[in-house]
C-alpha cells in the first residue's frame, strides 16, 4: 500500500519560501505603519508630507477609476432615459406649466431688488475662483471627515482657501501638495462656520457631527427657536467664505441647537470650485531694521 504523502507546509520548499516572505512583508508593514504612527503623533508637517506624496501618486488612477464608474453608471440612465422618455417629458410638461407663474413671480422680484440695491449703491464683493477639480474621493471609517481633491499648488490651491460646489458650501482645503489637495469637509467636528438664517439674519455657528450632519447653535442669545425648515448660509464673518452660501437646512424643530442636513453632499459631487478668501489677511509688514544714532559732535574746548 502506498503511503500517504505529507500535506504539511514544511514538505514543499516552495511553500517554505512562500511563508518566509509573508512573515517578511508582514513585519515590514508593521514596521512601516510603526514609523507612519511615530511621525503622526511628534512630527505632523513630516507626516503630512508624506500622505501628499502617497495622495499625489494614487490621485491619478483613482480619477481613473472615478470615470470609469461613472461611465459605467451612465449606461442604466440613457437605457431608462430612452424607455421612459414620453412619460418624463409629460410630467416635465406639467412642472413647467405649474412653476411658469412661481417664475415671472420671481423675475419682478428680482428687478426690483436689483432697483433697490442699485439705489442703495450697494457693492458685492464676489470671491475669485481658482480652479474646477475633481472629488476623487472622502473619508468614511474614521472619526474625521477629509476629501481629496485632483488639483495642488501647481493649479493654485493652497492651504485655507474654501471649497464649494452646485448647491453650496463643502468646506477648505487643509493640506496642498502638486497636484492634490486635502478638504476638510463641513461634516468634520473640527469645522466651524460662521452662518446666519435666512430669514432673518440670525447669527449662528455650523459644527460638523462626523454623521453628514452639522449642528446649527446660536452664538449670542438663548432660547433660540430652530423651526424645521429653517435655511442657513454664511454671513461673511471672519473673511474667510463669502457670505450667502448655502450651507444646511434644520431638520427638526429645536431650542438653542438643531441638526442641519448640508446642500451639498460631497458623496454625490463629481467636480467642486476652489475659491480666494473672501477677505484675506493682509501681508505681514516686515520689522524696520534698527538705526543707529549718529554720534553726537564733539564740543569746541
Amino acid at each position: 500500500m502506498a503511503p500517504a504523502r505529507d500535506r504539511r507546509a514544511g514538505f514543499s520548499r516552495r511553500r517554505q519560501y512562500g511563508l518566509f516572505f509573508g512573515y517578511v512583508l508582514a513585519v515590514a508593514g508593521a514596521v512601516v505603519g510603526a514609523v507612519l504612527l511615530v511621525a503622526s503623533l511628534f512630527n505632523p508637517p513630516l507626516f503630512a508630507a508624506f500622505r501628499m506624496a502617497a495622495a499625489g501618486v494614487t490621485v491619478p488612477v483613482s480619477s481613473a477609476l472615478t470615470s470609469g464608474r461613472d461611465l459605467v453608471s451612465a449606461v442604466p440612465e440613457a437605457i431608462n432615459g430612452w424607455v421612459f422618455a414620453h412619460a418624463e417629458n409629460a410630467a416635465m410638461r406639467r412642472d413647467l406649466a405649474a412653476a411658469r407663474p412661481l417664475l415671472m413671480r420671481a423675475r419682478s422680484i428680482a428687478y426690483e431688488n436689483n432697483r433697490l440695491r442699485t439705489l442703495l449703491a450697494l457693492r458685492d464683493h464676489a470671491a475669485d475662483p481658482v480652479v474646477t477639480a475633481r472629488l476623487v474621493s472622502s473619508s468614511a471609517s474614521s472619526g474625521r471627515r477629509f476629501a481629496l481633491l485632483d488639483a495642488g499648488r501647481m493649479h493654485g490651491v493652497e492651504p485655507g482657501m474654501p471649497v464649494r460646489g452646485p448647491e453650496g458650501l463643502v468646506g477648505r482645503v487643509v493640506e496642498a501638495g502638486p497636484n492634490a489637495a486635502r478638504i476638510l469637509l463641513l461634516t468634520d467636528p473640527a469645522s466651524i462656520v460662521p452662518v446666519r438664517r435666512a430669514r432673518d439674519g440670525l447669527p449662528a455657528i455650523a459644527v460638523g457631527r462626523a454623521d453628514g450632519a452639522v449642528d446649527i447653535r446660536s452664538v449670542n442669545a438663548t432660547n433660540v427657536r430652530f423651526r424645521s425648515g429653517d435655511v442657513f448660509v454664511t454671513s461673511g464673518t471672519g473673511g474667510l467664505y463669502a457670505p450667502d452660501m448655502p450651507v444646511a437646512r434644520v431638520t427638526a424643530d429645536a431650542l438653542d441647537s438643531a441638526v442641519g442636513r448640508l446642500f451639498a453632499q460631497p458623496d454625490s459631487l463629481d467636480y467642486a470650485l476652489v475659491e480666494k478668501a473672501y477677505m484675506p489677511l493682509p501681508p505681514a509688514v516686515p520689522a524696520a531694521a534698527p538705526t543707529t544714532a549718529a554720534p553726537a559732535p564733539a564740543e569746541a574746548p
